[in-house]
């Protein structure tokens, strides 16, 4: 049996006219097929089993998220799907012990659909946005934002402009309760 996923939607409900409510992310996962469908948080986060959906794989979920936001909410909406094994993953390459101890709000994991090319990682310098601590293992970033994320220069669009992928960040705190909620599910 197919274990659950963790959904993330990227740029939803921190201002602007991009809200997805809590209840209506788990009524588009509920409407697909989805089964043991929750929210964590309001930031777009979503943990489901495959259920009756006929989703085998996270493009499969992908899919059907972004087509029940489409319909039932009007938006388009870049969506990721991470399986438990992902975000095992991602936990474990974290080469950051003393943020994810001392400072997990503050150390943000970005998720991207694919690792950007090589080159531009080379060539991307998170110490001109001030950030010291910054470091990929595949398709994740790890950045530990000392000076907290709000003052800091380094956004998603510099980001995207950089490396010429989007992603998705999450904090410490919020990846290792997501990873605990598809276990649970799964």
């Amino acid at each position: 049996m197919t274990s659950g996923f963790a959904v993330l939607l990227r740029g939803v409900n921190v201002g602007g006219g991009r809200k997805v409510p809590s209840a209506d992310l788990r009524a588009i996962a509920q409407d697909a097929g989805f089964a043991g469908a929750r929210t964590l948080l309001a930031s777009g986060n979503l943990v489901v089993a495959p259920g009756t959906s006929g989703a085998t794989g996270p493009d499969d979920v992908t899919h059907l998220v972004r087509t029940g936001l489409a319909d039932r909410l009007g938006l388009d909406v870049d969506v990721l799907t991470l399986t438990g094994a992902d975000l095992a993953a991602a936990i474990a390459a974290n080469p950051f012990d003393e943020a994810a101890r001392e400072d997990p709000s503050h150390l943000l994991l970005t998720f991207h659909p694919h690792p950007p090319a090589p080159d531009r990682v080379e060539a991307f310098d998170p110490a001109r946005y001030g950030i010291t601590h910054m470091a990929w293992s595949g398709p994740v970033s790890y950045t530990w934002f000392q000076g907290g994320v709000g003052p800091s220069k380094l956004t998603p669009a510099v980001l995207l402009r950089a490396l010429g992928v989007w992603g998705t960040a999450r904090n410490w705190n919020t990846v290792t309760r997501l990873a605990a909620l598809v276990d649970a599910v799964g």
